[in-house]
């Protein structure tokens, strides 16, 4: 489980301010927001990243605050990779298990498994700099997913894909979620993508958390102007 308890976060000018939500293990929720809202923020404060200026973090009860973000048990993907280019796509699918001290046979057999399942094991000699877009993503979530974190954290994962391999990620991230009991929290601004992974939808305004909905009350209009007009409710009258 993770409790997000009155979090809050200054840089520069902008703030995250009081965020307050519970997930459960087996759950995962979307965090809505317009560009600048502080959803990437709020995900890499999760992840250990950024360390707030008050509330707390906790994951299965246990503050997190002191502990860094390589002994959270999180698995981030970022729109853009984040892939390290002097490896080759073998190497970096692989990189948590070796940090692990993982054996190397191992690790090349769950390497084997998860590429075949993302139709990725064509490239796995490849460096990422000679493959495409929609590879890299896949690369990048195989990475991810192939240390089986309790917590797998997705910044606009789909940004720059077609149909089909989209489909595919999505199926696969579903998959995870039911097969490990995972939590999932996905940021996008994507109303489609929400509605198909996540249980509960929280809408970001400026740092604020102002609604929380489900998939089947997103576009119902509510009290808040702001949410209304970035979810294009119609207002109440």
């Amino acid at each position: 489980m993770i409790k997000i308890d009155n979090f809050s976060l200054k840089r520069g000018s902008f703030c995250l301010s009081n965020i307050n939500f519970n997930i459960e293990d087996g759950q995962s929720i979307a965090i809505l927001g317009e560009t600048g809202s502080g959803k990437t923020m709020l995900l890499e404060s999760i992840a250990g990243i950024y360390r707030g200026n008050s509330g707390c973090i906790y994951v299965n009860g246990k503050d997190v605050s002191s502990i860094s973000s390589n002994k959270r048990g999180i698995g981030f993907v970022y729109q853009d990779y984040c892939l390290f280019n002097h490896m080759s796509v073998r190497e970096n699918i692989g990189f948590g298990l070796k940090v692990k001290k993982m054996d190397k046979s191992l690790i090349d057999m769950k390497v084997n498994e998860i590429a075949k399942q993302f139709h990725i094991s064509n490239i796995l000699d490849k460096n990422p700099s000679v493959i495409s877009g929609g590879e890299k993503q896949r690369t990048a979530l195989c990475r991810s997913l192939i240390i089986n974190p309790r917590v797998l954290l997705l910044d606009e994962p789909f940004s720059a894909m077609d149909p089909n391999t989209k489909q595919i990620l999505i199926d696969a991230i579903i998959d995870y979620k039911k097969k490990y009991n995972g939590i999932i929290i996905l940021v996008t601004h994507d109303f489609k993508e929400a509605i198909k992974l996540a249980d509960t939808i929280h809408v970001l305004v400026k740092g604020k958390l102002k609604a929380t909905k489900t998939p089947s009350t997103l576009f119902m209009a509510s009290e808040n102007y702001e949410v209304n007009t970035f979810l294009q409710c119609n207002t109440r009258g």
